[in-house]
């Protein structure tokens, strides 16, 4: 266990291990909650008899679930850290994907997969992690939340391939229940590493020394903790909202995309594996860019840089529709990977943005309570999205909107005002 001493008694600083450990949870929990959907979609339908729109209903209650859970979460994290509620999710997360196995019937899916396994995901997930390596690292907050958020795309280059490969050679059914125990294996050892703050064990953000803090070193976590907001005083901000319209919006791109890539690229004549094979192309680059994002993100102001992200996304996804129409199956992956550029953005700047605004001592909490507002411009998007395709027999339509919400995000982000605090709020 982690002990009560100096920074300078040992050789790692120890939010580095936490980055590892976001890593692997955000693999599981973004794989298990977004990348692995799209490959159940066409053998569930079809054995079940339900519909595209009722079988992605679930992540319209999974959206509304994941809002509600966020305000619980955040404030727990501020209050305690990412342990206990990474030990529950990693058993609920396991058993709840293991049960999916058993469904015979709508409710059971959107209560296993829409509630349940929302739940579990969300108490492994970026808010958890994000929100620990936010209060860990301030001058280095963006490339370690980078070098973290590898692990979502990592979910994409492993998971999307390999549920499709299960489902294809042991059927969706045992699919789930091996996918169960593969994410509580991996995930329930990562509880064990998470601290709460970096001050509760005589530590200070971004590993600097005692003898480094006494020199002046570390000035701008001071200062950014100083002029933190309360979770009262941020949402009393016009810029709290203007992020929540602006990140909800950017958002909707990734939500769609990671349930309907195989489905819409199956329509188009490509085969499943073909279809699954874009979403690594996507990754890949989503995976490798993040990095880089997260050197430029510490070294530049971050809002230009998502106003260029949600940008690169928006018009990704309009080539993407232009190519899986016009073009050879080339094109379609090129147009995936221009896609996994602009997402290897999305995750770093918001969070590098939500601290930079808002400070990093309530931060879970403000995050938690943007959660509702964020998810629910989301919420809808994916089911909207299957019930036009169910209704007009194509996605194009539906696709090109929200390529279009993309780019408004963009400049929605770059024009966000940075907050004023509103003197008297209480916490």
């Amino acid at each position: 266990m982690l002990q009560n001493t100096p920074r300078d008694s040992g050789p790692i600083y120890y939010g580095y291990y936490l980055v590892g450990a976001a890593f692997i949870a955000q693999f599981i929990s973004t794989g298990m909650y977004s990348y692995v959907l799209g490959s159940f979609m066409a053998p569930m339908t079809a054995e079940l008899g339900w519909s595209r729109a009722d079988f992605t209903f679930t992540r319209t209650v999974g959206q509304m679930v994941m809002a509600l859970v966020g305000i619980f979460i955040g404030s727990r994290v501020d209050a305690y850290g990412g342990r206990p509620i990474m030990l529950f999710g990693s058993l609920l997360l396991g058993l709840t994907l293991a049960l999916t196995s058993q469904v015979d019937c709508l409710w059971a899916w959107l209560l296993l997969n829409g509630v349940l396994v929302t739940i579990g995901c969300a108490m492994l997930g970026n808010l958890v992690v994000n929100v620990t390596l936010s209060k860990w690292f301030v001058e280095r907050r963006g490339i370690v939340i980078s070098v973290a958020a590898m692990g979502v795309s990592f979910g994409g280059v492993v998971l999307t391939p390999l549920a499709t490969w299960m489902i294809d050679v042991v059927g969706w059914r045992e699919a789930w229940f091996w996918l169960g125990i593969g994410a509580t294996v991996f995930t329930l050892p990562l509880a064990l590493i998470m601290r709460r703050a970096p001050e509760d064990h005589g530590l200070y953000p971004d590993g600097y020394s005692a003898a480094q803090i006494e020199q002046g070193m570390g000035e701008r976590a001071r200062l950014e903790l100083a002029a933190s907001f309360t979770r009262a005083q941020a949402v009393r901000t016009f810029s709290f909202y203007a992020l929540v319209i602006a990140f909800g919006f950017f958002s909707i791109n990734i939500f769609v995309l990671l349930i309907h890539t195989v489905p819409f690229l199956s329509d188009s004549g490509l085969s499943r594996n073909e279809a699954a094979f874009a979403m690594l192309v996507a990754s890949v680059p989503a995976m490798l860019s993040k990095p880089v994002w997260g050197y430029w993100i510490d070294r530049t102001p971050a809002k230009p840089l998502a106003a260029i992200s949600a940008a690169v996304t928006g018009i990704a996804l309009f080539l993407i529709v232009y190519a899986t129409a016009s073009l050879g199956l080339f094109w379609v992956y090129a147009a995936y990977a221009v896609l996994g550029l602009g997402w290897g953005g999305m995750i770093p700047l918001q969070e590098v943005i939500w601290a930079s605004f808002f400070g990093r001592k309530f931060l879970g909490s403000i995050r938690g309570a943007a959660m509702p507002f964020a998810l629910a411009l989301s919420a809808l998007a994916p089911w909207l999205v299957a019930v036009y395709r169910d209704t007009m027999g194509t996605y194009d339509g539906a696709l090109l909107t929200v390529a279009t919400l993309n780019v408004v995000s963009g400049v929605l982000i770059f024009l966000a005002p940075a907050p004023t605090k509103v003197v008297g709020a209480e916490t």
